[in-house]
């Protein structure tokens, strides 16, 4: 049977997680050089990999929270659903940031903003998986 609450429930967190996402994906915009609105509208498909890692890892991140909480004894309150999903999507951007910095630095051979910014679709796809694979492994963790 469908609870009014369940599906209020649902549109909340929706709507909560398109929050965080375009929150993450400012932030993660604020580290990279560039503008992400322009560079899309530009049509830079790097810049759009980048942000569809940002949207899908951060996704993938409070899916795993709302799912499973990382306690024994679940606490089932909104309050506690909502700063749950709080810590772990700024832990997902700090992730995400310090992922994207550290390969950055791994390869010396090119920098990962500049080839972002030039529309490079390898090293936009390359943050995408950056991005998606540490969320799996956070999303892994919050189990």
């Amino acid at each position: 049977m469908i609870y009014i609450s369940d599906v209020l429930l649902t549109i909340f967190y929706a709507c909560f997680g398109i929050l965080l996402m375009l929150t993450a994906n400012t932030v993660i915009d604020f580290f990279v050089p560039g503008k992400f609105s322009e560079e899309i509208k530009r049509g830079n498909c790097a810049v759009a990999w980048l942000s569809a890692g940002s949207f899908i890892g951060i996704g993938e991140i409070l899916r795993s929270v709302i799912m499973s909480p990382a306690v024994t004894t679940a606490d089932t309150s909104l309050l506690h659903g909502v700063v749950a999903s709080i810590v772990y999507a700024v832990l997902g951007i700090v992730l995400f940031v310090t992922g994207y910095v550290f390969i950055n630095l791994w390869h010396r051979k090119y920098n990962l903003s500049e080839e972002i910014m030039r529309g490079n679709t390898a090293a936009g796809i390359l943050v995408f998986g950056i991005f998606v694979g540490l969320a799996l492994v956070v999303s892994g963790a919050v189990h």
